[in-house]
């Protein structure tokens, strides 16, 4: 019989937190259309559960043009008002405004950069920065680098990136590595990151 694997506590009791664990956080992600996705799920969460929004994901996809930022720019006011009546997703209708500015602000970076996703990587050299944390209690909320990042979002016209969900943002996308030393995707990430940086420099 298989050994039961060790998992980071947060995402302990619900099969969807533990389907998301395993298979999506923390991994490095270079799809712009996926980072989009998580960017605005994250200043969804503000307040909220993550799981909450997990279980509201494909309504998200569905309600936001498959988190397509040209199409999601383009929303007129007569469509996001009929997103407040939409039960599918998070109804504020400060996040739903942040998400259509958003992707006006995402696009803005795609044509300065190249991408978001040479935007985003470039604050860490292209290189994920692995953690060793041995606790929960360890793992931080904010750093020095979401600080930076959520103010360099600011400044650039994005809404809901404070801080503490920037760094939220990072730690899902696989800026940083933050599962716990004891849980088996800690090792299982890093292998994927070396896998990316060797693809991304050979």
């Amino acid at each position: 019989m298989d050994e039961p694997r060790t998992r980071c506590p947060w995402c302990l009791g619900t099969e969807e937190y533990i389907r998301y664990h395993d298979d999506e956080w923390g991994v490095p992600v270079h799809d712009d259309r996926v980072l989009f996705e998580f960017l605005i799920l994250e200043g969804a969460q503000a307040g909220l559960s993550w799981l909450t929004i997990l279980r509201k994901r494909a309504g998200y996809r569905k309600s936001f043009a498959d988190f397509d930022p040209a199409r999601v720019a383009r929303f007129t006011q007569a469509r996001r008002d009929r997103l407040m009546a939409n039960p599918d997703i998070v109804r504020n209708r400060a996040k739903i405004e942040a998400a259509v500015g958003n992707a006006k602000a995402f696009l803005s970076v795609q044509e300065r950069f190249g991408s978001f996703d040479a935007y985003l990587w470039r604050f860490v050299d292209g290189h994920p920065i692995r953690n060793r944390w041995r606790t929960s209690a360890n793992v931080p909320s904010r750093t020095p680098l979401s600080d930076a990042l959520s103010k360099d979002l600011g400044q650039r016209g994005f809404k809901f990136v404070g801080t503490t969900i920037t760094y939220a943002f990072m730690q899902a996308v696989g800026v940083v590595n933050d599962h716990l030393t004891s849980c088996f995707r800690h090792t299982e990430v890093a292998a994927v990151e070396s896998m990316i940086v060797r693809g991304s420099t050979g």
